[in-house]
């Protein structure tokens, strides 16, 4: 943990079932939870973002790819961090990171790291595989 984090109440199984309802609710699309989620301000990838701003941002997602889902494949919890390993799949209809849509769904793979700070989201970090996302639009 962090020098200036502060340290979260919430024990192992609880930060489990948050990240599950956190995905459920990515799933779901109900992006207008995310306040039971993340803090006002989140640093995203190492740059403060603006809650909204990450909600625009999956918003956007899901514009580009209706039905991109979210599966969890591995999720490790240890003190106030989380760690997932994720499989998305979807077709693209418009645009998305770059990649134009040719009709072919996609599963990639990615991955997301989490602290949370009194309760929610503070510092998130994700990576995913737009080189086999590009591939499989192309194949």
């Amino acid at each position: 943990m962090s020098a200036n984090a502060t340290t979260t109440s919430m024990s192992t199984n609880e930060l489990r079932d948050f990240y599950l309802r956190y995905v459920e609710l990515a799933n779901k699309r109900e992006f207008d939870r995310m306040a039971d989620f993340a803090h006002d301000e989140v640093i995203m990838n190492g740059t403060p973002v603006k809650m909204a701003d990450m909600v625009a941002e999956f918003y956007r997602h899901v514009d580009a790819v209706p039905d991109l889902h979210w599966e969890i494949q591995e999720l490790v919890v240890e003190g106030d961090r989380v760690a997932a390993r994720l499989i998305d799949t979807g077709t693209p209809v418009k645009e998305w990171n770059g990649l134009t849509p040719t009709g072919k769904s996609v599963r990639f793979a990615e991955t997301a790291f989490y602290e949370i700070q009194d309760g929610k989201f503070k510092n998130m970090w994700y990576l995913m595989d737009t080189d086999t996302v590009r591939q499989q639009l192309a194949a």
